[in-house]
């Protein structure tokens, strides 16, 4: 199993590689007040590394926000099962 985890790492440097020599023009960036000269490959694996980035901080902030719905949801079913114990334990008394 380790040699094909190896294999297929060796496939993506290879892309990698590739896409980089593949892709080398150099792109100019405006910025607002500034630009940059980069290479396009650099650019994109830039923007790729950025996107990805992101996503995995609203993943996170999507987890912790269940997280704590969960933790709620957890406490009020406690509350109401200990509700519903304390009701059973309550002798049944006959209206005469």
């Amino acid at each position: 199993m380790r040699i094909i985890s190896y294999f297929f790492l060796l496939i993506i440097v290879v892309f990698g590689v590739t896409f980089a020599t593949l892709n080398s023009e150099s792109v100019t960036i405006n910025y607002y007040f500034d630009q940059s000269t980069l290479p396009l490959s650099l650019l994109l694996v830039l923007v790729f590394a950025l996107g990805c980035l992101i996503g995995m901080m609203v993943g996170f902030w999507l987890v912790i926000k269940t997280k704590i719905t969960t933790y709620r949801l957890r406490q009020r079913l406690a509350l109401a099962e200990k509700e519903i114990e304390n009701l059973r334990a309550i002798p049944l008394q006959d209206k005469v």
